[in-house]
């Protein structure tokens, strides 16, 4: 990155593997997470992770396997972050990697060198949530000790030109809506979480009814519109209605998802939903099963960007 820069836009997010060896970097970060394992000990929940990685690795890889060995979430952010640098003239635009490269105390080096103070950072994450927004923002903070001015991006969910990119992505994905049900699909989290006053569920909720209304306002009828939660691991509860579950109400339907927590298409897009969940939907008889990409770089969430930074 050669030009001059007054100011720097930093995208956070959870990151993914490249290979095996990266596969256990993530989980034994992830797992290391305090926001994630919500145990007060650093010890127990060091042994916690490595349980959980040991027990994981060789299964996870497989399904790794399956999408080319490797997370999409990485190509497609850094063509992200290659547009972004190509639409701002005097702001450079990094990405930093909660579990895998490049982490935070890259980015922060490289900032350094180039004197550069201010620092907009924008979670690719659009609704809160403590395991993951409140994770990588600390991450970030934690890495630059108070080197810069720093900006934190609120939650966007509610930003008018991001979720007409949105919508713009479930239309052009089928033909006839009004053969579809829709289901947004988020990623889970333990009910725990949420009930200790993480605010997740409730945006998520938000937002699906912010575009269901803007989809009525033009005119676009699907059969159904539905909320579902996926990624349940472990015997405890989770938010629900589990995804599986609510497959299981279209055999012979046709079903369109749409991964509504996600910006950057990764693992849990392009293997969770995209294969593994496509094999449950076969066995229901459900005779159509589409899921939606994210909105990865596209030049409509370019623009959104613009308007949710205001840079």
């Amino acid at each position: 990155m050669t030009k001059q820069c007054n100011k720097a836009l930093v995208l956070l997010n959870m990151g993914g593997a490249r290979n095996k060896d990266e596969l256990k970097m993530f989980l034994t970060n992830m797992f290391n997470d305090k926001n994630i394992l919500t145990v007060k000990s650093n010890l127990l929940r060091s042994i916690i992770a490595k349980f959980i990685v040991s027990s994981r690795l060789n299964s996870a890889w497989k399904n790794y396997e399956e999408i080319g060995n490797q997370s999409p979430i990485n190509p497609l952010t850094e063509k992200l972050v290659d547009r972004l640098n190509d639409e701002f003239e005097d702001i450079c635009v990094y990405q930093a990697m909660r579990y895998t490269p490049p982490f935070a105390s890259e980015v922060v080096k490289d900032l350094e060198l180039k004197g550069i103070k201010d620092v907009v950072l924008l979670p690719l994450y659009p609704q809160y949530s403590t395991t993951t927004t409140k994770s990588s923002v600390e991450d970030f903070q934690e890495a630059a000790k108070d080197k810069f001015n720093i900006e934190v991006i609120e939650p966007y969910y509610q930003n008018k030109v991001f979720n007409e990119a949105l919508i713009d992505t479930i239309k052009n994905t089928v033909e006839n809506p009004n053969e579809y049900n829709l289901i947004f699909s988020a990623h889970g989290l333990p009910q725990k979480i949420v009930d200790a006053g993480d605010p997740y569920e409730k945006h998520v909720n938000e937002h699906v009814k912010i575009l269901s209304d803007i989809l009525k306002e033009q005119g676009v009828e699907f059969k159904s519109i539905s909320l579902s939660y996926q990624s349940k691991v472990g015997p405890m509860k989770w938010l629900e209605p589990a995804l599986d579950k609510e497959l299981e109400k279209y055999k012979d339907q046709k079903v369109l998802i749409y991964p509504i927590a996600f910006i950057v298409d990764n693992s849990e897009t392009d293997f969770e939903l995209s294969i593994e969940y496509k094999e449950e939907a076969d066995k229901i008889g459900i005779v159509d099963y589409k899921v939606c990409k994210c909105l990865n770089y596209d030049e409509k969430f370019i623009k959104a960007i613009r308007d949710i930074t205001k840079l």
